[in-house]
Formats: structure tokens, C-alpha cells, sequence
């Protein structure tokens, strides 16, 4: 190999490179300050996909430069060639991977595709990427692909049966985002108790974060197998149920439309509170112990709102039961005594 030539291909496939990283650094700069003043994300998204990659772009344009205007060998000139060829197909197949996963993980929810937006999905997405320009790698190299998928077929089964746990996560992960039972952002209750938001649905495991900021993290095997309770399915509005019970000496009817009035009138003051459907009350449970008891049925925007409006709604009916007479009873028994000679008689 002749050793001046490999210098000067050298020097000038660096000289080269280093020019074209400066153009780069300087057109990123003017590209983010571009971004910066459109009111669209997916530029953002773009230049940041292609940070990386580019820098592979310019050093592969360096070696070809290089190649091109030295006097090299031209049995060297392949090899260099295959090497540019192959980070060329490497960087595209990054800068693919990270622009499909950024793109579908701000744009898929928000346009309400019926594509699943979560860890795993992007996982799949990626990875699916990732392979296919390996293979393609590969058959440039001349590799042949045929035997190693029929390698990979037999291996696979070997780590199938040693990872049974960790693939019996994976496609019960794979179900639940088929099936849409459970989504990223439901809030869902676990026949356990726990209760809480979707946060993400990963590989491996679901994890749920609750009210109290806590996240409970569920193997999805487990999770498929559970009973599950989806508050936002088939809709996220949901009926709130409050008992209330007044004395015996109140009138039903009347009692009912003060519930109605005062439920009507907290519409579009309580947050999360619905008009539509009208609210309504049932004479149900009945006749209890010491009270007529009332359920007072209305709507809320989603479950952690029932919170918010039954402290609101509480307050304005005992205010208002004050003002109309109507009383709360407190439980009460009647006892009846009797002396003890009485009793051995």
C-alpha cells in the first residue's frame, strides 16, 4: 500500500470532514432559530432527528472526497467505498428510527389514530426499523440472509423456552395494546384496590400512577389476567351517586326539588360538574332506620372530578337544608328497661 497516498487521503478526507461539520454546526444554528418562530412542532422534530446522522453524513462525504481526489490505489477504492456506503445506510436508518419514534409519539394521539402510543409501541416501531437496515447492511455486504434467519429461528426457540417469563410480558403487552382495554392516560382500578392513572405500557411491565403520586408497577402477564376496571370506557363521563337522608317529618317532594335546584344551579360552578343529562333524584334506598333516604344522581367530566363536586355539593345542600328546616337526623334506638325482679317472673 502505498503509504503517501493513504496520507494524503487522510488529510484530505479529514480537512474535508472538519469543513463540512462547520457548515453543519452553522446551518443547525440558523435551522433552530427558523424552528423557533414557526408555531409547528414537526420542524423541531426534524432537526432534531437529524443531529446525529448528519454527522455520520459528513464524514462519509469526507472519505468520498478523500477517495476522489487522491491518487489511491484502486483495490483500496472498494473497500472505502463499502465503508461509505455503510455509514451512509446506517445513519439513515437512525435518523428514520428516531424521526418515526419522536413523530408518532407527539403527533398519533394527539390526530386520535387507532395506533397505540406507548413504550412498547415505540419499542416495535424503532426496532423494527433498526433490523431492516441491518438486513439491508448485510445484503450489501453480500452476506446471505437466508441462513441467518434459519439461525435465528432455531436460537429463538432455545431462548423462548429460557425466557418464558419475560415473553409471556412481552406479548401480553402486545394484547393489551391490540385489544385497547387499557390505554396510556385511563384511569383504571385493579381488582387489588389500586387505582390510578396509565402512565406507560412498556415491554414488560404497566405502570400506574395513583392519586397519591405513587406508581404501581404491574407485569402486564399479571395485568391481562386481572380484573380491571376502565372509568374511561366506553366514555370518560361517568355518573355520581350521593346518598342523602332527611327526617321522617320532611316531605319527599319537596326535599327533591331542593336537590334538583341546588345541583342545577352549581352547573358551570363546580368544575368537572354536567348538566346534560339533567340531574335527578330517586327515593332510594327508601325508608331507613331513622331517615328517608335519597340518591341524588348527576354527571361528572371524569372520575377524579366526583371528588371535587360531591365536597361542593354536600356543602350547598346542608346550607340549604339550614335554611328551609329540613333536619339530618342523627341514628337513634329506643330502649326499653326493665327491672330485674321483673325479668325473673
Amino acid at each position: 500500500m502505498n503509504l503517501k497516498a493513504l496520507f494524503i487521503l487522510a488529510i484530505i478526507a479529514f480537512v474535508s470532514a472538519v469543513f463540512l461539520l462547520m457548515v453543519r454546526y452553522i446551518a443547525f444554528k440558523l435551522l433552530h432559530k427558523w424552528a423557533e418562530r414557526t408555531e409547528t412542532k414537526v420542524d423541531d422534530i426534524i432537526i432534531k432527528a437529524l443531529k446525529v446522522p448528519s454527522i455520520y453524513w459528513c464524514i462519509a462525504i469526507g472519505l468520498y472526497i478523500g477517495v476522489a481526489v487522491s491518487d489511491f490505489p484502486e483495490k483500496y477504492v472498494f473497500y472505502f467505498s463499502r465503508a461509505i456506503h455503510i455509514i451512509v445506510i446506517l445513519s439513515i436508518t437512525i435518523a428514520a428510527a428516531s424521526l418515526s419514534g419522536k413523530i408518532s409519539k407527539n403527533y398519533i394521539q394527539k390526530l386520535d389514530l387507532p395506533i397505540p402510543t406507548t413504550g412498547l409501541a415505540y419499542g416495535i416501531l424503532k426496532g423494527t426499523i433498526l433490523v431492516v437496515g441491518f438486513l439491508i447492511i448485510l445484503s450489501f455486504l453480500g452476506v446471505s440472509i437466508t441462513p441467518l434467519i434459519t439461525a435465528l429461528g432455531v436460537g429463538g426457540l432455545a431462548v423462548a423456552l429460557a425466557l418464558q417469563d419475560t415473553l409471556a410480558n412481552l406479548f401480553a403487552g402486545i394484547h393489551i395494546l391490540v385489544e385497547k382495554s387499557i390505554r396510556v392516560g385511563d384511569f383504571i382500578k385493579l381488582e387489588t384496590g389500586q387505582e390510578g392513572y396509565v402512565e406507560d405500557i412498556t415491554w414488560r411491565t404497566t405502570r400506574v400512577r395513583m392519586l397519591p403520586n405513587n406508581t404501581v408497577i404491574i407485569p402486564n402477564s399479571k395485568l391481562s389476567q386481572s380484573v380491571v376496571t376502565n372509568y374511561y370506557l366506553p366514555e370518560k363521563r361517568m355518573s355520581l351517586l350521593i346518598p342523602i337522608g332527611v327526617s321522617y317529618s320532611s316531605d319527599p317532594e319537596r326535599v327533591e326539588r331542593i336537590l334538583i335546584e341546588e345541583t342545577k344551579k352549581a352547573v358551570g360552578e363546580i368544575p368537572g360538574l354536567l348538566g346534560d343529562p339533567e340531574p335527578f333524584v330517586r327515593f332510594i334506598p327508601g325508608f331507613g332506620d331513622s331517615s328517608l333516604n335519597f340518591t341524588l344522581i348527576c354527571q361528572v367530566q371524569e372520575f377524579v372530578d366526583q371528588y371535587l363536586a360531591q365536597h361542593e355539593l354536600r356543602k350547598r345542600i346542608f346550607k340549604r337544608f339550614k335554611e328551609e328546616g329540613i333536619e339530618i337526623p342523627f341514628p337513634h334506638r329506643t330502649v326499653y328497661l326493665r327491672e330485674e325482679k321483673d325479668w325473673q317472673k
